[in-house]
């Protein structure tokens, strides 16, 4: 416990002068959770635009409902994929991110590899969770870290990987739809160990809660691999 206090100081302080400038939500308030929502078949397709079709054809969709995620088809090939709401934003750091959760206009489709289903799927259930239920970010933060003390989350131990390829993702305001990408969750990795690629660059770099067991290494790739939801 005492080593993720460490790396998470250590993060905090790592990133002000690589983060985009964005402008703040107009309150730290939730909108209705209605705003969140999308109509099934939309978000179906949407999800499917996360990865190239010789994995989502086969993968199982999850949708928002408000239940939380429900499964809309059984795939077979282990992948998971699913429509990220602004919740999945950084539990951690870049810590001006973390309001992200009040932005209900945030679709960030992905699809989880075998490994990343059975382990970074449900953090971002549990975030998304905790935000419906109306915890901030901070409580989130508490609630991810708590979960993970008492072995209610899966260790995040070895490398998973996930696809951002949809060319209809929304990240954020005024980054909108971003280069695809693919995920690397690389358990407490810090920038540094990729060399300090600057961020949001056309390089590797450390982005999301780095220093933490659920740091995220994002890898761009050519972005003619953009997929459209079909």
């Amino acid at each position: 416990m005492q080593r993720l206090i460490q790396c998470l100081v250590l993060a905090t302080l790592s990133f002000p002068g690589l983060l985009p400038a964005q402008s703040p939500p107009a309150s730290r308030h939730y909108p209705p959770l209605r705003e969140y929502l999308m109509p099934r078949e939309a978000e179906v397709a949407l999800a499917r635009s996360a990865a190239p079709a010789n994995i989502t054809d086969k993968a199982t969709i999850k949708v928002l409902t408000e239940s939380g995620y429900q499964v809309a088809k059984q795939g077979d090939n282990g992948f998971v994929c699913v429509v990220m709401r602004g919740w999945s934003a950084p539990t951690f750091t870049p810590a001006p991110f973390r309001d992200l959760v009040y932005e209900a206009r945030v679709r960030a489709p992905i699809c989880f590899n075998p490994v990343a289903a059975r382990t970074v799927l449900p953090l971002q259930e549990l975030r998304s969770k905790l935000g419906m239920q109306g915890k901030g970010p901070e409580q989130i933060a508490e609630g991810v870290q708590a979960a993970y003390v008492k072995g209610e989350l899966p260790e995040m131990e070895g490398v998973a990987f996930a696809y951002m390829w949809s060319a209809d993702q929304y990240l954020a305001p005024q980054i909108g739809a971003w280069h695809p990408h693919v995920m690397v969750y690389t358990p407490y990795y810090v920038n540094a160990m990729l060399g300090s690629n600057e961020f949001a660059s056309e390089l590797p770099f450390v982005s999301d809660d780095a220093g933490t067991p659920f740091a995220v290494t994002v890898i761009p790739v050519d972005p003619n691999l953009a997929i459209k939801a079909r």
